[in-house]
């Protein structure tokens, strides 16, 4: 059934091909802009340079790099200095892809429908931004040119976030923010925190880039992502204007537009304020639904941007001085919204939003350390244990990256692996982006990091880690000893997954009894969403027809 709908489609895209060809053949005009080719020195196995762009690897493990110029130069700045990392990390998430798509046909199908999906993503995006990109891409792999050309493959790239939790409704993007300041904070200065909970598994996590940007034209910014993205996914600039995004509930979109990452970017580069960024984020046509909060320096505030294909909403808090932002929406725009009702009811989204002001509650007068123990927290409502893993947590132990902003100092710190759990490595923008850093060569104020979380050394960790690799075995058709089960379970007990696992094991193999023991226990635990819920309660239900 499947099949016959993709060769339907295929024939479909074929029949539309023409809308199709414009956007496949498009490259930006770069003529106008001076570029000189880079000749990149290497120091070392983890540090390269070119005239005053610079890539290194600090202690902990996160790659910094700074790069200076028109847009043609940045990208080429950027590829030319990270392109084993860059090349890497598109074999990972195209080996990820394959994954998913197996037979060679499909990808075939696939690989047309992308191109006819993003056929109006190049009239969205910035002709700088694009000019950026493919300067970037030209140091791509050729490996890769069978899913579309260098630069277009780039730009397609930029949207993967949005396509993810739209097309599939996968929601990989599962994070939790904060903004707090006046009576909420030690200094009564604005505080930002997050976790960016984007998963696409651990190795694509390993290789963090913090990268800080200086444009011949617009603010110099830093951001964190990874090798590869001009887009900004958490950031703060130079005049302490934060963005951090948060993706929402969203309705499959007919075509992508601007990719949300793009949105934010130029937000960074070029606002001042917090009026400023909404009037950037309000021109531009999104295919996602996704919430960005906004913290200003300038205005000693913080406001959430809600914005969505066919609505637009800002939530400002009244007679506060805190904000939090987890996956749902909550201006007045969206009160009707029956999506976004939907994702409050079913989803994590909620739990996670009250379990933030739970801890703001119990937390007065925060500082950079207060917020990390807010980021790293593991536990549910009142403390409960529901296992590790269950996305309900603030700290899901999956996250990509967490980072701490304190706009009015310029001051951010950015966590390091595993997770959220290594130390926060800070950085000063006033330095960074002066004759200071130059002198000192060096990136961080390590002085001000915070240290790792102590449950990165701990028993439980390691039995975490363990639990998760022995988690695909029962993906597999195999039999499972008893010791192997009862070890597994031992190793996250509170989890209501492993009992649904091990449950799913039972019923597969006709040993309904103990299937149904298993689907009771996992009903008793904090279970993440309602549909995870509803879909235990169905295998529950079939056990026990099997049993009478």
């Amino acid at each position: 059934m499947k099949t016959r709908f993709l060769i339907y489609l295929f024939f479909i895209l074929n029949l539309i091909s023409c809308g199709v060809s414009k956007s496949i053949h498009h490259v930006p005009d770069v003529s106008k802009y001076a570029l000189e080719i880079p000749k990149v020195d290497k120091i070392n196995d983890s540090t390269f340079s070119f005239n005053q762009n610079y890539l290194t690897k600090n202690k902990q493990q996160l790659w910094e790099l700074y790069i200076k110029g028109n847009p043609l130069q940045l990208g080429y700045n950027n590829g030319a200095l990270t392109q084993d990392l860059m090349q890497k990390q598109e074999e990972i998430f195209f080996s990820k892809v394959e994954g998913f798509v197996p037979s060679k046909f499909k990808q075939k199908l696939m690989r047309n429908f992308l191109k006819w999906y993003n056929r109006k993503m190049y009239l969205n995006v910035r002709e700088d931004f694009q000019t950026e990109l493919y300067g970037l891409s030209q140091y791509s792999s050729d490996k890769y040119n069978f899913i579309a050309p260098k630069y277009l493959r780039s730009l397609y790239l930029h949207g993967a976030h949005d396509i993810g939790h739209a097309m599939q409704d996968l929601m990989m993007v599962g994070c939790s923010s904060l903004a707090v300041w006046n009576e909420n904070t030690e200094d009564g200065e604005l505080l930002i925190g997050r976790n960016f909970d984007f998963y696409v598994g651990d190795d694509f996590a390993k290789n963090k880039l913090v990268e800080f940007v200086e444009p011949e034209v617009g603010i110099p910014y830093m951001s964190v992502s990874w090798p590869g993205m001009i887009g900004v996914v958490s950031g703060m600039n130079k005049e302490g204007i934060t963005v951090t995004i948060n993706a929402g509930k969203s309705k499959i979109p007919l075509t992508a537009k601007t990719p949300i990452s793009l949105v934010t970017r130029e937000i960074l580069q070029f606002a001042k304020n917090i009026d400023e960024a909404i009037m950037i984020a309000k021109k531009r046509k999104v295919f996602v639904s996704e919430s960005i909060l906004v913290g200003s320096a300038n205005d000693k505030n913080a406001v959430i941007i809600e914005v969505s294909p066919d609505n637009f909403g800002v939530y400002k808090v009244e007679n506060s001085s805190k904000v939090v932002c987890t996956n749902h929406f909550q201006s007045d725009a969206y009160k009707d919204d029956k999506r976004n009702q939907k994702q409050i009811l079913e989803s994590h989204s909620e739990y996670r939003y009250e379990k933030l002001n739970e801890l703001l509650q119990e937390n007065q007068k925060l500082n950079p350390e207060k917020i990390a123990l807010i980021l790293r927290d593991r536990s549910g409502l009142k403390n409960e244990k529901i296992g590790y893993g269950n996305e309900k947590a603030l700290n899901q132990l999956l996250a990509h990256h967490a980072v701490i902003f304190s706009p009015e100092k310029r001051l951010v710190w950015v966590s390091s692996n595993p997770c959220q759990l290594g130390e926060f490595v800070c950085y000063d923008l006033n330095e960074i982006f002066s004759d200071k850093r130059l002198k000192n060569e060096k990136f961080a104020k390590s002085e001000l990091n915070i240290a790792k979380d102590s449950f990165v050394d701990s028993q439980e960790f390691r039995n975490y880690e363990e639990f998760k690799k022995l988690s695909s075995q029962f993906d597999e058709e195999k039999i499972l000893s008893e010791e192997f089960i009862n070890h597994y379970q031992a190793l996250n007990p509170d989890f209501w997954m492993v009992n649904y696992q091990v449950g799913k094991y039972y019923f597969n193999q006709k040993d309904y009894q103990k299937a149904k023991t298993q689907f009771e226990k996992a009903l008793t635990k904090e279970i993440t969403t309602i549909p995870d819920k509803n879909n235990i309660e169905k295998y529950l239900k079939k056990t026990l027809k099997k049993l009478n």
